[in-house]
């Protein structure tokens, strides 16, 4: 069977020999298998695969190679199939070897390779397969081919479908979109039947919904939308890496868990296309990856979930707390997590904010990349999430300019992500410059940019804009017993500033907010580290907080009841 292309180079024989078996005897009956031990042929082939514009899922290939390293051979494929997964072979042990050690750091650093690979050994060899089966998937979402992909089809880019796209992005769902009169349009509208009412959503078990709502979304991909009872131990507002940690270990530890969010799962970090320097995934792993299988881990736990539901109101009651709902239920718990995270900050400027989902998208650009294919792509910001922006468009795009307020990328992005950047080809850096206009007919078409030093200004071409600036905390809903900073961060333990406004007679929890019971953790609290491992570590502690709450007020987790509670004011 025709397919994309796993590509092996390797000039040991008896390496490339075992490579090519399994590849073969595991995939080569939905992927065309191609192995070389020149590295001259293996270069020739990748161009002529490019020149005829086949699709290259996989490229193998060993380090030592003649007239050029493995490494840079990886590296000219990513030039050529921007898409393809590469990986570079090598024996069991070899990372001891310095030499070896070194190509590979500075290949990951440089974005030369996705990673390493071990030399198969005897077949079938699972491990070898278990990190290509990996890589394959990761080549199948970045090219929207996976098989549970649902597609979105619009009369245009902005609209309800650029509504419907965030809501699926926000919800860490594969998707893809398409307009409606191009020929992938017609066809999907074709199935769903003439005279359908635009935009229409098509899930991978056929369901067609038309211009459905919000919840409608969530429920036709298996979200819960409203709670299943209304008693709790823990109400956890925001299932970013935050809320959907406590949510985890507030399950297993027996604690009765609910999270709400007004949109999905993972909060900024499902905006991550990679994040390489989270504990315990050395090939890195996207923010959306992460947010699913934390959401599953969570729960098998049994914690319960609420989506599309804003939580509106919190205040105190006789036996706890009542977290008021969008939907007008009350939920009451003895305690409450505030992880509701924070948002990009808005850029401000009228003629591209008219713009928006029309070539200026806030947030990343994981489902609007495809569309960037060959076009001049310019992101704003200077932290990790718009560095990993910057370089998953470079994927697709014909060139990505990188433009940072700050004068060193070094003063809000991680060495390694910067050092990734200022390597990648097709991606520049523009420092110490803001965008201060732009607009177009229809779609963003030219940009204003402004050296900070200088005030000269410069409007250049532009097809598409990715703004990731700044941090705007969702905290406008909580009531003014919860304290918080000039910038609207909540306010805990140590950094509270009265005590003796307290209602009961003890100091603050490490986490706890000035309204007992209530405690926050993540983005979204004052002082926090804007990093995912950091939010998550914040969730794990805002659960061991819990446990000495619950024991100061002679308290029992009440664990999953068999029989759900009525609804309270309903």
């Amino acid at each position: 069977m025709s397919g994309a292309v796993l590509v092996a180079v390797d000039e040991d024989a008896g390496v490339l020999r075992d490579v090519e078996r399994e590849l073969r005897e595991r995939y080569s009956h939905h992927y065309r298998v191609v192995c070389m031990q020149s590295s001259h042929e293996a270069r020739a082939r990748l161009e002529e695969l490019a020149e005829a514009n086949e699709a290259v899922a996989l490229v193998l290939s060993g380090q030592w190679l003649s007239g050029m390293t493995g490494s840079e051979l990886l590296d000219h494929a990513r030039r050529l199939h921007p898409h393809a997964k590469r990986g570079l072979v090598i024996a069991w042990g070899e990372w001891g070897d310095r030499a070896m050690g070194e190509a590979i750091f500075d290949s990951i650093a440089r974005g030369h390779i996705d990673n390493y690979v071990l030399r198969p050994s005897t077949s079938p060899d699972e491990l070898f397969h278990q990190a290509i089966s990996s890589l394959l998937l990761e080549w199948t979402e970045a090219t929207r081919t996976s098989p549970y992909t649902i597609y979105v089809v619009g009369e245009s880019w902005s609209g309800r479908a650029y509504e419907l796209r965030r809501i699926l992005g926000r919800c860490a769902i594969p998707h893809s979109f398409c307009l409606a009169d191009s020929s992938e349009g017609r066809a999907r509208i074709a199935e769903a039947g003439e005279g359908v009412k635009l935009p229409i959503v098509v899930f991978p078990d056929g369901r067609v919904l038309t211009d459905p709502t919000d919840a409608e979304i969530a429920m036709a991909s298996g979200s819960p939308v409203n709670p299943e009872r209304m008693e709790f131990d823990l109400v956890i507002v925001g299932a970013g890496p935050a809320g959907l940690s406590a949510a985890m270990y507030g399950a297993s530890e027996g604690f009765s868990t609910l999270v709400v969010d007004e949109g999905g799962l993972g909060g900024q970090a499902t905006s991550s296309s990679l994040i390489r320097n989270y504990l315990g995934f050395p090939r890195g792993i996207s923010g959306r990856r992460l947010a699913q299988q934390a959401y599953d881990q969570a729960w098998v736990f049994g914690a319960k979930f609420a989506f599309m539901q804003r939580a509106i109101n919190l205040q105190g009651a006789h036996d706890g707390l009542l977290v008021t709902l969008s939907n007008g239920v009350h939920v009451r718990s003895r305690a409450v997590l505030l992880a509701t995270g924070a948002s990009y900050q808005r850029l401000g400027v009228p003629t591209l904010e008219a713009l928006s989902g029309a070539g200026v998208f806030y947030g990343g650009p994981t489902s609007e990349a495809p569309a960037m294919s060959g076009r001049d792509v310019y992101v704003l910001g200077g932290g990790n999430s718009a560095g990993q922006a910057a370089l998953y468009l470079a994927r697709y795009a014909r060139r990505v300019t990188l433009v940072v307020r700050a004068e060193s990328l070094d003063a809000g992005m991680s060495h390694y992500l910067a050092r990734e950047a200022e390597a990648t080809p097709r991606l520049r850096v523009r420092l110490g410059t803001e965008i201060v206009g732009g607009g177009g007919d229809g779609w963003l078409e030219h940009l204003v940019l402004r050296d900070r030093m200088t005030g000269s200004e410069e409007t250049i071409g532009a097809d598409g804009l990715f703004i990731l600036i700044g941090a705007r905390p969702h905290t406008e809903w909580l009531p003014p017993e919860v304290d918080r900073d000039a910038r609207g961060f909540v306010l805990t333990g140590t950094d509270l500033r009265d005590e003796n406004s307290r209602p009961i007679d003890r100091s603050p929890l490490l986490l706890e907010t000035s309204m007992p019971g209530v405690f926050a953790a993540g983005d979204v609290r004052a002082g926090s580290v804007k990093r995912v491992a950091s939010a998550v570590g914040e969730g794990s502690v805002a659960i061991q907080l819990l446990h000495r709450l619950f024991a100061a007020n002679a308290l029992h987790p009440r664990g999953r009841p068999q029989e759900p509670v009525a609804a309270i004011g309903r």
